[in-house]
C-alpha cells in the first residue's frame, strides 16, 4: 500500500479556516433543529459555494488511507507531544482563533463554552456538558503541524469500501485503497456486525479526543466525541452492516449532541466569572489534573 506524498503549503491549507468544513455541513443538513437561533442566520457568507471545500475533500479522500490512519494512530496516540494542566490546554487551543468565521469573533474556548452551556441549559447530564466543552480539543493536531484534511472533515471507516453516502465520494477514486482487493470490498478487513468499536475510522480531531477521553467519560459521551463527524452513519444511515446493537443504542446520543455543536454559536460570550466554579468542579470531577497530547 502506498504512503501519502509530501504536501506543499497550498495543499495543506485548502480552506480559509477549519470552520469552512462546518459551514458545508450546515448547508448539507439545514433541517437540523437549531437551538436559540434561526438556521438561516448561521454561516451567512456573502459568497458562492467555495471550490476550496471540494479541494479539501479531494485531499481528504485521496490520502486518508488505511496505512495513513495506522501511521497517525502510532504517532499521536502515544500522547507524548505535550503535557499541561487542563485549563492551560484551552489557552493552547486558542492559538487557533478563526478570524474568518462570520458567526463569531470569539476564541476556541468561548465556542466550546457556548456548546457546553447550551447543553447545560437544556438539563442534560453533566458528562454531556463536559463532552461539549472538550469536543473540539482534538483540533490541537493543527498546532502539531497536521494538515487540515487530517484534522477536520466528515469521518468514515477505512479498511473497507467507501460508501457513496460520504460527501464528495467520487474523490475516493484517487485513494489507493480503492484499488486494493483487501480493502475495497464491502466488508474489507471487518466482519458483519463487528461493531464500530472494532472499526478503524479516518484520522482527525474526533478520534484523537475520543482516545484522550476514553478512560474519563461514560460511553454515550465517548460516542458523541468519536462519531459526531461520522455523518454518513448518523445522518445517512450508511454502514449498517458494520453496526452491532450497542451502536444502534448509542446512535440516539450522537444525534442528540450534534445540533449543540453546529448551532450553539452566539456573538455574546458566556459570563466566565459567573460559570467558572461550575466548570472547574466539572473538570475536576471527570478529568485528571493534566492532559497528555
Amino acid at each position: 500500500m502506498s504512503n501519502p506524498k509530501n504536501f506543499t503549503e497550498t495543499e495543506i491549507s485548502p480552506l480559509s479556516s477549519l470552520d469552512e468544513w462546518e459551514e458545508d455541513v450546515l448547508k448539507r443538513y439545514p433541517e437540523q433543529e437549531a437551538p436559540e437561533k434561526e438556521k438561516s442566520a448561521f454561516r451567512n457568507y456573502e459568497a458562492p459555494a467555495r471550490d476550496t471545500v471540494r479541494e479539501f475533500y479531494r485531499l481528504n479522500h485521496t490520502y486518508q488511507t488505511y496505512d495513513f490512519v495506522q501511521a497517525k494512530r502510532n504517532e499521536f496516540l502515544q500522547f507524548g507531544k505535550k503535557e499541561m494542566p487542563v485549563w492551560d490546554a484551552f489557552q493552547y487551543l486558542n492559538q487557533l482563533v478563526d478570524d474568518s468565521d462570520p458567526d463569531t469573533d470569539l476564541d476556541q474556548f468561548q465556542h466550546l463554552l457556548q456548546t457546553a452551556e447550551a447543553i447545560r441549559a437544556d438539563g442534560h447530564p453533566d458528562w454531556m456538558v463536559l463532552a461539549g466543552l472538550m469536543h473540539d480539543m482534538g483540533k490541537v493536531l493543527c498546532l502539531f503541524g497536521e494538515p487540515q484534511w487530517a484534522v477536520v472533515g466528515d469521518t468514515f471507516p477505512v479498511g473497507c469500501a467507501h460508501s457513496d453516502k460520504i460527501v464528495y465520494s467520487e474523490f475516493f477514486a484517487y485513494n489507493p485503497d480503492s484499488n486494493n482487493p483487501e480493502l475495497n470490498s464491502t466488508l474489507g478487513v471487518y466482519k458483519p456486525g463487528c461493531g464500530l468499536r472494532n472499526v478503524t475510522m479516518s484520522w482527525g480531531h474526533d478520534e484523537y479526543i475520543y482516545q484522550m477521553m476514553k478512560d474519563s467519560l461514560p460511553e454515550p459521551a465517548l460516542y458523541m466525541l468519536r462519531y459526531h463527524s461520522f455523518y454518513a452513519w448518523h445522518r445517512e444511515g450508511a454502514y449498517d452492516y458494520l453496526l452491532d446493537d450497542h451502536d444502534r443504542e448509542m446512535l440516539q446520543w450522537v444525534k442528540l449532541f450534534n445540533p449543540y455543536d453546529l448551532y450553539s454559536k452566539n456573538p455574546v460570550p458566556p459570563d466566565w466569572n459567573r460559570i467558572r466554579p461550575f466548570y472547574e468542579d466539572l473538570v475536576k470531577k471527570y478529568l485528571p489534573a493534566t492532559l497528555k497530547f
